[in-house]
């Protein structure tokens, strides 16, 4: 005890504390105790252990109250970044330390309670921060010290002691990430742009800081023409020279975004620049006079030639639209604006017009404002043998007697070829059946018989004469032949019988028609015209004809019981062409019976006498009577009408005789009065 802490009872022993123990400073002190009797030189000697028992007097204390560390922004979590480190002099629990964070601004960070150590929790770096403060505490596990009884009401026996220590974080940027470009790939400039304009904003980004997030523009190919020049700061690309879409309607430049960290990290973009047509190109035709020739009687439609032009530009620019300008001519033809095909717009006559000078082929394109040119079309119709021979009329029509002597003409045509050459040269020629009795000179047209003519055979001919001129396509033209053959009186009327039979009742009034007799002439006109007479038979004049119709009428009345029959009754029919020609035919009239006349008893009255012993069917007499009529009109039927009220006689309805049907008494009647009535 070198420092004198303790003290010992000399005579009993007791070993005391003389000053303030620091368990922090030692925490065994070994004691060597002598012991002696009395004044005896003899002593013994033994070692006392003393453990000096850890009170928590001692908060932890960190080595500095701030500190800073460096970390790189791409330290993925769970990565240790610091070390938290206090002292406690105290030991067990009392110096036992648990570390935590008090406060923070982030939740990128966590601590290790019982190491200190301090780690990352997720990508610092997704927040854009660059530093952190962290209050780190340091607390110990112990209680405070037990001093005497009356700090124990005061002091709480579960506070602990501590420290806090401010850690800063700096995040360092790595360069770590390519620059990227965020502007499109693709810009349009129109071709008449003045050097120095403003064509595309190129833009990358980098995330990283510093010179690592500095980006410089490069171009790297497609700029061999030197047509553009780029800001490398900026990113702004402008024109450097004149453009022409004609020439070059796209460029297709590699441009290279560049940082500026070590190592330099870079990105590529191929940018495509398309130049934008302006309508700085007038159209060319490929000819400026085009020469074709075209048929003429073609369909409207009919494919002339098709004219080309181009036009250097591009889009509606260059799309062109082809047309007629207004000129003689023009009206005859179409033309397809898109594709410059000529067409006819009317059938083409080369009689009419052989050559198309057309001045006016023009076609402008669809720019604004719109360009355009000309060119000249020459068109020759070629001939074709369109025209037909034309006749004079469309129909003819004569008239001829049917007594003309075979090979006589009766009509010279004529007909017309406005072509030239054997397209002009016209042949004839007929077209129908004209029964034999035509024929044409095929050279001069002229139409004779060929046959004796009968207008009763045939009284009209009409059948087409053709004119033909000598092309190979034989175009042709008709014409309406209507030949009217006349009449000779070369035809006598003919009864359509030569013996007639009629009837008439009798009693009939004058002027009865009878029978109607026909005769026909084959001839015409007057030639044909009938007249009907009686020639004999009728020397009473009994009968009358009408002499145009031939109806035959009694003209006084009949009797049958007088005249039944007229017979050798002679008619004539006769023409009245000149000379007259007539025939004959025989009438047998028959007059027929009509119930005129009653029926006559051959006696007003009849008396008989018979016995009244005769026998039942005795024949008691027989009436008769005659009728001058005939037939069924002459059939006499009989009948009692009286007298025979009890049935003592019958008659016989068809013979008029009388029969007994009834024993006859005198005494009861004498005398029977019978009225029979013919019928």
């Amino acid at each position: 005890d070198p420092h004198g802490r303790f003290s010992i009872d000399p005579q009993f022993g007791i070993i005391r504390t003389k000053k303030h123990l620091d368990h922090e400073a030692q925490s065994v002190v070994v004691l060597t105790v002598q012991s002696q009797l009395g004044n005896s030189p003899v002593y013994s000697s033994t070692q006392v252990n003393i453990s000096v028992t850890d009170i928590n007097d001692n908060p932890p204390v960190f080595p500095t109250k701030s500190d800073k560390v460096t970390i790189s922004h791409t330290q993925p979590p769970g990565t240790a970044v610091y070390i938290a480190r206090a002292e406690d002099k105290d030991s067990g629990l009392n110096g036992a330390i648990k570390y935590s964070i008090a406060s923070k601004q982030s939740d990128a960070f966590s601590i290790d309670p019982s190491l200190g150590v301090v780690n990352i929790t997720r990508t610092v770096f997704e927040e854009k921060q660059q530093e952190y403060t962290l209050h780190i505490a340091a607390e110990d596990c112990g209680s405070p010290p037990l001093t005497s009884l009356l700090m124990l009401t005061a002091i709480n026996l579960t506070d602990r002691r501590l420290d806090s220590l401010a850690v800063k974080i700096v995040i360092l940027d790595i360069n770590d990430n390519s620059p990227s470009f965020t502007s499109l790939p693709l810009s349009y400039v129109m071709e008449d742009v003045e050097v120095g304009f403003l064509v595309h904003h190129i833009i990358a980004k980098d995330p990283d800081e510093g010179r690592n997030g500095q980006v410089t523009y490069h171009i790297l190919s497609g700029n061999e023409n030197k047509a553009f020049v780029l800001d490398k700061t900026t990113g702004l690309l402008t024109t450097a020279r004149f453009l022409d879409h004609e020439v070059q309607e796209r460029y297709s430049l590699t441009v290279m975004a560049l940082d500026d960290g070590s190592p330099a990290l870079s990105a590529t973009q191929v940018l495509t620049i398309i130049v934008l047509d302006v309508n700085d190109e007038t159209p060319v035709f490929l000819k400026q006079l085009y020469e074709t020739a075209v048929h003429e009687n073609r369909d409207p439609g009919e494919f002339v030639i098709r004219v080309e032009a181009v036009d250097r530009d591009a889009g509606l620019n260059s799309l062109l639209q082809y047309e007629i300008l207004p000129g003689a001519g023009y009206e005859k033809f179409k033309m397809n604006s898109d594709s410059g095909e000529l067409i006819t717009a009317a059938s083409l006559d080369r009689e009419t017009q052989e050559v198309f000078s057309i001045k006016g082929s023009s076609c402008h394109d669809l720019g604004s404002p719109s360009r355009s040119s000309t060119a000249q079309l020459y068109l020759t119709v070629l001939d074709e043998n369109d025209h037909s021979p034309l006749f004079a009329k469309t129909q003819y029509q004569i008239s001829v007697t049917e007594d003309l002597e075979e090979g006589s003409a009766i009509l010279d045509l004529s007909a017309s070829d406005q072509d030239a050459g054997l397209n002009g040269e016209v042949m004839y020629s007929l077209m129908d059946d004209t029964y034999g009795a035509f024929a044409i000179d095929s050279v001069t047209g002229s139409i004779v018989t060929t046959k004796a003519l009968d207008r009763e055979t045939k009284s009209q001919y009409t059948f087409r004469a053709v004119a033909s001129d000598c092309s190979t396509h034989f175009p042709r033209s008709t014409t309406v032949m209507t030949v009217l053959i006349q009449d000779v009186n070369d035809n006598a009327p003919k009864f359509e019988q030569s013996y007639y039979k009629a009837s008439v009742w009798e009693g009939q009034s004058p002027k009865t028609d009878i029978i109607q007799v026909f005769a026909t002439d084959l001839d015409s006109g007057l030639n044909g015209e009938t007249e009907y007479s009686i020639l004999s038979g009728n020397e009473n004049a009994t009968f009358l004809i009408d002499s145009a119709r031939g109806i035959l009428a009694t003209n006084t009345g009949l009797d049958y019981e007088n005249t039944s029959s007229y017979r050798f009754l002679v008619l004539l029919a006769s023409d009245r062409g000149t000379p007259s020609l007539n025939s004959t035919a025989t009438v047998l009239i028959t007059v027929l019976d009509v119930n005129d006349n009653p029926p006559v008893f051959s006696s007003p009255e009849y008396h008989v006498h018979v016995k009244e012993s005769i026998p039942i069917g005795s024949h008691i007499t027989e009436v008769s009577a005659k009728d001058c009529d005939a037939g069924t009109n002459a059939e006499v039927t009989y009948a009692i009408i009286s007298g025979n009220d009890r049935g003592h006689f019958c008659l016989d309805g068809r013979t008029g005789s009388v029969n007994l049907t009834k024993m006859l008494d005198y005494e009861d009647t004498d005398k029977f009065t019978l009225v029979i009535q013919a019928t």
